[in-house]
């Protein structure tokens, strides 16, 4: 849409122009009139300005019309124009005909990570003009405002646009031919057939999209399911319900132990946030973590859980319980802000928190990106300085692990629970126990997570690992329910 937006803007330049131009022909005009003493000499002028004119704007206007409709990076049609041509063909389009698909390049921002955005725009132009050999009479393709592309397909089998899409996919790649080492191209294709033409087109692509986003069946094709149209109408009943149930309180928070392992003490706690609504009931944290992740309203969530968590915190000051470390889950998201971290720290401050108490775990798809590694690394400096712990959650399964161990100053990791799933593996176990001496020599503490059984213990154990979270010795508890817990311990 900026594209879109911005040859808008020229466009609007040139009809300054035009207009301007126009001025001055009809100066010119009614000079002419001024000096004619004879109607047939006026008339004859007055015809051929008004043609000049027309053929004027008419030029103009093409060549507005152009330009907003041509992408300016690969000289192809661009979405305004998709959308025209696909409502064109709609007007005699049967049900059953045609199939709208959304391409989508996957992990496309690695490209211009990786070899630069010349490569990554290289990449789009090659793209587009494979896409100029694969579209058919009445069909068409256009990329959309980013580094995806929208197609109208003639064809109704599911097993034929399959095939042309998996033939597209080789063809794209068919520049490994050429080359020594192989870089293939991931592309995946949300295809929604159309079965009903009347269907504003804006509907039309978000069917398509959400075809490719959810991912339901065998990739790397995935068609639109009427199920998608609910879960989509569950995503804006979520969204509605946001606002509400902060206000009222009708997300809570759980908190799950930390054992320590050797004497079998609480050595600490996760809060964990479970949504009750009096209307809808338990909402499940997948359906709505994933939603609020993709939205940034977890931002607001997460403020919501470390407030709960500090008056949890001041209620056991004042009634004089013994205190312990609690953690609280850190999104992504607000690393767009670069200042986010003033508000908690504002909120820390008015509950009285002491320093050390509260720790913000961070998981290590936070540091994929290289220029998110550096504002998370200075933030995590800054939250040191503000008092706060820093934890990495989901450790060892993700990018650089050992490096973000050098890199950056955290209190804790908490190893995955993929490393415990065949905890009888000697090289899972090798593992751990390298894990656990590295976190050992460098002052961090390592937490085994989604720890279940007791040969999982029994094993952890013998490598002298410190602290275990999991189901083997509680679950996620409400509050009143971690309290009465703690009593028994």
């Amino acid at each position: 849409m900026n594209g879109v937006m911005r040859m808008k803007n020229d466009g609007t330049f040139t009809v300054l122009k035009i207009r301007s131009a126009c001025v001055w022909i009809v100066l010119v005009f009614l000079s002419f009139l001024i000096i004619s003493s004879t109607f047939k000499l006026r008339s004859v002028i007055i015809c051929s300005v008004f043609a000049s004119m027309i053929l004027y704007y008419r030029s103009k206007y093409r060549q507005l019309e152009a330009a907003a409709l041509t992408d300016p990076l690969t000289g192809g049609m661009n979405e305004a124009a998709f959308r025209l041509a696909y409502e064109k063909l709609a007007v005699h389009m049967k049900a059953g005909t045609y199939a709208v698909v959304f391409m989508n390049i996957k992990g496309f921002k690695l490209i211009n990570e990786n070899f630069g955005s010349s490569a990554g725009n290289d990449t789009l132009k090659y793209v587009s003009s494979k896409l100029d050999g694969f579209i058919c009479t009445g069909e068409t393709a256009a990329r959309d405002n980013s580094d995806c592309f929208f197609l109208c397909l003639r064809e109704h089998s599911m097993e034929d646009i399959t095939r042309r899409l998996q033939e597209l996919s080789g063809d794209i790649n068919s520049f490994n031919n050429h080359t020594d080492i192989e870089y293939k191209l991931t592309i995946l294709y949300g295809i929604y057939l159309v079965d009903d033409p009347v269907l504003d087109i804006t509907i039309v692509q978000d069917r398509a999209r959400s075809a490719c986003r959810q991912q339901i069946g065998a990739g790397p094709c995935y068609f639109y399911h009427p199920d998608m149209a609910k879960q989509q109408r569950m995503e804006y009943e979520l969204n509605t319900l946001f606002e509400s149930s902060i206000k009222n309180h009708y997300f809570h928070i759980y908190l799950q132990p930390k054992i320590r392992l050797s004497d079998r003490t609480l050595n600490g706690a996760e809060a964990l946030v479970r949504w009750f609504h009096p209307e809808k009931g338990t909402i499940c944290p997948g359906d709505f973590i994933p939603l609020f992740e993709a939205n940034d309203k977890i931002c607001r969530l997460d403020l919501f859980v470390f407030e709960e968590v500090c008056i949890y915190i001041q209620n056991r000051i004042k009634t004089q319980k013994e205190l312990f470390p609690i953690s609280v889950n850190l999104s992504r998201a607000h690393f767009k802000n670069l200042n986010f971290l003033r508000r908690f720290s504002e909120i820390k401050k008015i509950y009285e928190i002491p320093d050390g108490i509260i720790e913000f775990e961070l998981t290590e798809y936070s540091f994929l990106d290289e220029q998110q590694r550096e504002l998370v690394k200075s933030s995590i400096t800054e939250m040191r300085r503000l008092g706060f712990h820093c934890a990495l959650d989901d450790f060892g399964v993700g990018f650089s692990a050992l490096a973000l161990l050098k890199d950056f100053d955290v209190d804790t990791v908490k190893l995955d629970r993929q490393f415990f799933a065949d905890i009888t593996n000697s090289k899972a176990v090798n593992l751990i126990a390298g894990f656990i001496e590295i976190a050992n020599k460098l002052g961090i503490q390592l937490v085994a997570e989604g720890i279940e059984t007791q040969e999982q213990i029994r094993i952890l154990e013998s490598v002298r690992c410190e602290t275990v979270q999991g189901y083997y010795f509680s679950k996620p508890l409400s509050v009143p329910d971690f309290e009465r817990w703690e009593d028994t311990v």
